[in-house]
């Protein structure tokens, strides 16, 4: 921290000196200072707390942006339907999060995940994030930090964008299934306003006997400037478009009898498609006296049509059981406030006061389908949901070896929900307000021998599903207490493994959880999480880099009952060696512990590990301009059958008189071949 602060002095001290030689003689030159790169750790206030820059990720396989979280320890994301376009399915700390209910998500600080969702409270879908135009990830797990509010349970990650890159791009990809991606990035302009283009193109039939389809397009483009020599002011824009085919949950039996393959489908007409434009404004401005104003805003328009069947055959023997959700909103939002650093009573502070509001605007409709051709209506609901949430924080250091960082969050939601469906048998409608505060506090200590000690308390929450919160004697807000206790250290230097090691707890209070496959509300008990997450990083020798880290996780309601799908260990580990030649090789493994599917652990879901190699070399080729470079991506490279999400619950097949409790699975990619080239301008 105080490298960076001497940094950062420097470079203020620099820079007021040019400004004043120009003030004092107007006919002086114009002053070119050579680009300088200041590297230094950013301080964190908890051992699980981390930023990974981009070079960490840049080597993971192409097609789900989703991919990069697994270098995150203990996060595992999975593909939910048998088909790329919906959400995935998140695990982190043993929570199964689901689409997104209890890890927050954002974009350079816009929200992504999305309240009162047509298929489930907090859905996150990532696929309108181009990969290449993320400078890095700021994750934070626990609710230990105040400027994070809802869904910031289990924990929040932040997708940072880039300003410029300093070479272009343009990318071929192809691979097994008819898989293609290509890309385009470049910076048209790199100086006082810098700016970054991007697109991306991405189709692949999946492994699937019904081809999945799946097209998918990205356009990203920003641009940031300096109106004035202490300011800085960003817009960005983002807009996807994708549809797909799923292949849906196969249950276990079908495949055992030979009734489908592993890759089949029971009802091939199952997938969606969906479209979301963002506009996002970042904007702040530095005092001479240590302090900065900030405000942001952003503005989303989102749809979705997703065709399901869970259930096959049970409640409709006839036409089937398939359900289509729909989701049409506006949401839009931002925050304003102020950062004062300073001395108080001659200790080094910072204190940060803000507001942040966000407002949903949702038409959210659920009903029932045969091959995509809607024959029903369940619910149909109009929904305004509106949150407005001041914190302030405060960071004081007593001594060289001790900080101390908390503060308070308070939350104000005001929910209206209106039936727009007469003749539906669920009519959700209400007005509801609710509020909650939240304490954070977070002790530092150290650092000592390259080690430092963490202590760290903090409450969060996840609001629940505006259809299940205007009820009567509903619970709108799930509180969350975190504990964490944790270390890290660098005992091979700065340059070497650093070693992180973090003893942790997640209470979670009763809630209200809206099922939207069904319509209903369901009712579920406290919860308790606990557990130990250990993880190295870094440089082990030369040209070989690791990345690795293991958790485990003891997850149950308070009565003792396992909690359904909830993780119990986890592991991911890659081995990075830069070869003297221009190339770059990765392997690496994710691994998924065996499962309770359901309360009584009766049903277990399969433990699973895939391993990947990615390769990436620097063609010796010259060319005119730019540099090219060839990739090759091989997922499961042992060809291991593994499940990626697992269910239990009951259905029931054509061939069948009755409902059957079976497990429901989504099968894992076979081995799988992408290359590609990269011309760099």
């Amino acid at each position: 921290m105080r490298r960076i602060a001497v940094a950062v002095i420097v470079m203020c001290v620099s820079a007021s000196s040019i400004e004043r030689a120009a003030a004092h003689d107007p006919d002086v030159p114009e002053l070119e200072v050579s680009e300088v790169s200041v590297i230094g750790e950013r301080p964190v206030a908890a051992s699980s707390q981390q930023f990974i820059p981009d070079k960490e990720y840049l080597l993971q396989p192409q097609g789900r942006p989703a991919q990069v979280l697994r270098l995150i320890p203990g996060f595992l994301a999975v593909e939910h339907s048998g088909g790329a376009g919906k959400a995935d399915q998140y695990f982190l700390r043993g929570v199964d999060a689901d689409h997104g209910t209890d890890v927050a998500f954002f974009a350079d600080g816009m929200p992504i995940n999305l309240r009162s969702h047509g298929h489930g409270q907090g859905y996150t879908d990532l696929n309108f994030i181009i990969p290449e135009t993320i400078e890095g990830l700021d994750v934070n797990k626990g609710a230990y930090l105040p400027e994070y509010g809802d869904f910031a349970t289990a924990g929040a990650v932040n997708f940072k964008t880039r300003e410029m890159v300093k070479e272009g791009v343009v990318q071929v990809a192809g691979g097994q299934f008819s898989t293609t991606r290509n890309l385009l990035m470049f910076s048209p302009t790199t100086e006082k306003i810098r700016t970054l283009i991007a697109a991306e193109g991405y189709y692949t039939n999946g492994p699937f006997q019904s081809d999945n389809r799946y097209f998918r397009t990205n356009l990203f483009g920003k641009l940031t400037t300096n109106l004035t020599g202490r300011d800085e002011l960003s817009l960005t824009a983002t807009f996807l478009k994708s549809q797909w085919n799923a292949s849906g949950e196969i249950p276990l039996r079908a495949v055992h009898d030979g009734l489908v393959d592993r890759f089949g489908a029971i009802d091939p007409s199952e997938g969606g498609k969906t479209m979301r434009s963002t506009a996002r404004l970042k904007y702040h401005y530095d005092t001479t006296s240590g302090g900065q104003f900030f405000a942001n805003a952003y503005a989303q328009y989102y749809r979705l049509d997703l065709y399901t069947n869970f259930t096959f055959f049970q409640n409709d023997p006839v036409n089937g059981d398939g359900i289509v959700q729909s989701d049409r909103r506006v949401m839009y939002g931002g925050d304003l406030g102020y950062k004062q650093r300073g001395d108080v009573f001659g200790l080094p502070s910072i204190g940060t006061i803000g507001v942040q509001t966000r407002v949903d605007d949702i038409h959210a409709r659920l009903g029932t389908q045969t091959k995509r051709a809607v024959t029903g209506v369940t619910t149909d609901s109009d929904i305004l949901e509106a949150s407005y949430a001041p914190f302030v924080k405060a960071e004081v250091q007593p001594t060289e070896w001790l900080r101390l960082a908390g503060g308070l969050r308070g939350e104000t939601f005001t929910f209206d929900v209106r039936n727009r469906c007469a003749t539906c048998t669920e009519q959700p409608a209400g007005r509801k307000s609710s509020g909650v505060v939240l304490p954070k506090m977070n002790v530092i200590l150290g650092p000592w021998a390259s080690t430092e000690l963490f202590i760290n308390y903090g409450e969060g929450y996840h609001s629940n599903d505006a259809r299940s919160a205007v009820a009567p004697g509903s619970a709108p807000l799930a509180r969350a207490r975190s504990y964490e206790v944790g270390v890290r250290s660098k005992p091979f230097g700065a340059d070497g493994l650093e070693l992180i090691a973090t003893l942790w707890r997640l209470d979670l209070k009763s809630e209200l959880v809206f099922v939207g496959d069904e319509g209903t509300t369901e009712i579920r008990g406290a919860t308790r999480r606990e557990g130990v997450e250990v993880a190295a990083r870094g440089q082990v020798w030369g040209p070989l880099y690791f990345n690795g880290s293991v958790t485990w996780t003891k997850a149950e309601f308070r009565n003792g009952d396992a909690i359904p799908l909830a993780p119990e260990v986890t592991a991911y580990g890659a081995l990075l060696l830069k070869w003297p030649e221009g190339l770059t090789s990765q392997l690496q493994a994710t691994y998924l512990g065996v499962r309770p599917l359901i309360e009584d652990r009766s049903i277990k879901s399969p433990a699973w590990i895939d391993v990947d190699l990615s390769e990436r070399y620097q063609l010796p080729i010259k060319l005119p301009h730019g540099r090219m470079e060839a990739f090759l991506f091989i997922q499961n490279l042992f060809n291991t059958k593994w499940e990626q999400a697992t269910f239990a619950f009951a259905s029931q097949l054509r061939n069948e008189s009755a409902p059957v409790t079976d497990i429901h699975f989504v099968p894992g990619n076979p081995r799988t071949f992408m290359g590609g080239l990269a011309w760099y301008f």
